[in-house]
C-alpha cells in the first residue's frame, strides 16, 4: 500500500495525470485513514505545484462526493436549489436568500459551515439566534424542507468525509490555494448534499480567497465544468470583495442586517447581490422564465413580507425564537459601542477587507483556535464605503464589544484597514462576471451603486427537472 502511494506521489510530482483508479485510491485512504497524513500531505503538495487537468479534478470531486453518505432530495416537489459562497466579510446573503427564495416557491435545502479565517460562518450566525438549532438528522432535514420550503443546517461528519480529512491537512500544509483542490472541495460537498441545481458566488478582491478577477473566473469555470460533467446544473457569479458586502460584521449583527434587508429597511450592495443570486436560483429551480422575472418576484416577496415570514417559520421550525424577525433587539447585544474615528479628512480610497474581518474576530466574533468560544454579540458596523468623503473624527465604523481590553487593538486595526486618500475614487465593481456552461460574460455592471440585471434563461438543463 505504501509503495503504491509513493508511486502516485512521484507520478503527480512529475506532472503526469493520475488515473481515475489512482485518485480513487487516494480518496479511500483519506476516508478510512489507511494512508498516513504525511503521504496525503505530500500528495497535496504535488497537486498544489503541478495542478490537475479537468478530468482529474472531476474524478477527485466525484470520488470525494461519494466517500460518505449522500442526501437524496429527489422526493421533494420541484428542483431543490442551493447556493454557495467562497467566503467574504459581511456576506449575509445565505440568511437572506434561504427564506426569500423559498417564499418564491423554490425549495432550498442548505448545509453550511462555521467561520474559516477572516470570513464569517453561517452556522455561527444562526447560533446567535436564541434557541436556534443547526443539527437535524437527514430525515428531519428533508421533512422540514417539504413542510415549509427551506432548512439551513450544519454539514454532517458523514458528508464527504474524505474532503474533511484533506482540508484539515491543506489548512496546515500551505496547500489551500490550489484551484483543483478548492474546486473539488466545494463541489464535492454540494453534490453530496443533494441539490438539483447550484448557484455559486465566487468572491474576488483583497478580501477573497482568489484576489484577482482572472483567478476567480478560472475557479468558477472549473466548478461549473465539474457540474456539467457530473450532470449537475451550476452557474457562478463573480462578485467583488474589496470591501465588506454588508455594513455589519459579526454574528448577531449580521443576523440583524439580514432581517433588516428582508424587512425592506436596508438596500445597497448586500441586497443587490442577494437579488442577483436569488434570480439565478429561481431560474435554476424553474420558478422563473428569466432573471428579470425572477428579480420582480423577489422584490414582491420583500415588499409583501413573505420572505421575512418564511424566516420566522424556519427559525421556529429549528427551535429558535421567531420573534427576532420582528424585534432584532432580542438578539445578543454587546455592552460597549466604540466609534472608530477617521484620523484625517479625505476620501475612502481602499479597504483591507481581510484586516476588517480579523478586527471583528479579535473582538470575539471568530475563533483564533478551534477551542475558542465565539461571542455572538460582538463585531463592528461599517459607517463608510470606498469612495465616501469623510471628515477628521468622523466614525469609520462602530465597534461592538464586551471585553474592553480587546477594543484598543481592534480600533487601531480598523484605522489602518480603512485607507483615506485625496480626490475622487471610483467605487469597486460589485458584479464582475457571469460564468455558465456556455462561457463567461463580463462587463455586466457599469455602475456598482445602481441596480443591474443579469439576463439568463433556462439552458443546458437549467430550470428543468
Amino acid at each position: 500500500m505504501s509503495s503504491n502511494m509513493v508511486s502516485i506521489i512521484r507520478k503527480k510530482k512529475a506532472g503526469e495525470a493520475l488515473t481515475r483508479e489512482e485518485i480513487a485510491y487516494v480518496v479511500r485512504g483519506a476516508t478510512d485513514r489507511s494512508l498516513p497524513d504525511y503521504q496525503l500531505a505530500a500528495w497535496l503538495m504535488a497537486v498544489c505545484w503541478r495542478g490537475m487537468d479537468p478530468r482529474e479534478t472531476t474524478d477527485l470531486t466525484l470520488a470525494m462526493a461519494h466517500s460518505g453518505e449522500t442526501v437524496d432530495l429527489s422526493g421533494l416537489d420541484g428542483v431543490c436549489v442551493d447556493k454557495h459562497s467562497t467566503g467574504g466579510v459581511g456576506d449575509t446573503t445565505t440568511l437572506i436568500l434561504t427564506p426569500l427564495v423559498a417564499a418564491c416557491g423554490a425549495p432550498v435545502a442548505k448545509m453550511s459551515g462555521h467561520a474559516l479565517g477572516h470570513t464569517g460562518g453561517t452556522l455561527d450566525k444562526l447560533e446567535s439566534i436564541p434557541g436556534m438549532g443547526i443539527a437535524l438528522d437527514r430525515q428531519a432535514f428533508i421533512e422540514q424542507v417539504r413542510r415549509i420550503g427551506c432548512a439551513l443546517v450544519g454539514q454532517t461528519d458523514t458528508l464527504a468525509p474524505a474532503d474533511k480529512t484533506l482540508y484539515a491537512l491543506r489548512d496546515v500544509t500551505g496547500t489551500v490555494d490550489s484551484l483543483p483542490l478548492i474546486a473539488s472541495s466545494i463541489v464535492s460537498k454540494k453534490l453530496a448534499s443533494g441539490a438539483g441545481a447550484i448557484v455559486l458566488d465566487v468572491k474576488t478582491g483583497n478580501g477573497a480567497m482568489m484576489q484577482t478577477e482572472e483567478e476567480s473566473i478560472e475557479l468558477a469555470r472549473r466548478m461549473v465544468d465539474i457540474g456539467r460533467i457530473a450532470g449537475k446544473p451550476m452557474v457562478a457569479v463573480i462578485t467583488g470583495m474589496d470591501e465588506p458586502l454588508g455594513s455589519h460584521v459579526g454574528n448577531a449583527l449580521e443576523v440583524k442586517e439580514a432581517i433588516d434587508v428582508l424587512a425592506g429597511r436596508v438596500g445597497g450592495p448586500l441586497l443587490e447581490v442577494s437579488l442577483v443570486l436569488g434570480g439565478l436560483m429561481l431560474v435554476a429551480a424553474g420558478k422563473a422564465k428569466n432573471t428579470e422575472d425572477a428579480r420582480a418576484g423577489l422584490k414582491e416577496a420583500l415588499r409583501s413580507g413573505a420572505g421575512l415570514q418564511k424566516l420566522r417559520e424556519m427559525i421556529g421550525a429549528q427551535g429558535g425564537d421567531p420573534r427576532v424577525a420582528d424585534d432584532p433587539t432580542l438578539l445578543p447585544q454587546a455592552a460597549h459601542r466604540v466609534p472608530v474615528p477617521a484620523l484625517r479628512a479625505g476620501v475612502v480610497a481602499r479597504m483591507d477587507t481581510v484586516a476588517i474581518g480579523y478586527a471583528a474576530q479579535s473582538l470575539g466574533a471568530g475563533r483564533v483556535t478551534k477551542d475558542d468560544v465565539i461571542d455572538p454579540a460582538v463585531g463592528l458596523v461599517m459607517r463608510v464605503r470606498i469612495g465616501d468623503r469623510v471628515e477628521a473624527g468622523q466614525p469609520l465604523a462602530v465597534l461592538h464589544a464586551n471585553d474592553v481590553d480587546r477594543v484598543g487593538a481592534a480600533l487601531e486595526a480598523m484605522q489602518r484597514a480603512v485607507v483615506i486618500g485625496e480626490g475622487p475614487v471610483e467605487p469597486p465593481k460589485l458584479i464582475r462576471a457571469l460564468v455558465t456552461a456556455e462561457g463567461v460574460t463580463k462587463e455586466i455592471n457599469r455602475n456598482p451603486r445602481q441596480t443591474h440585471e443579469l439576463h439568463l434563461t433556462p439552458t443546458c438543463g437549467y430550470g428543468r427537472k
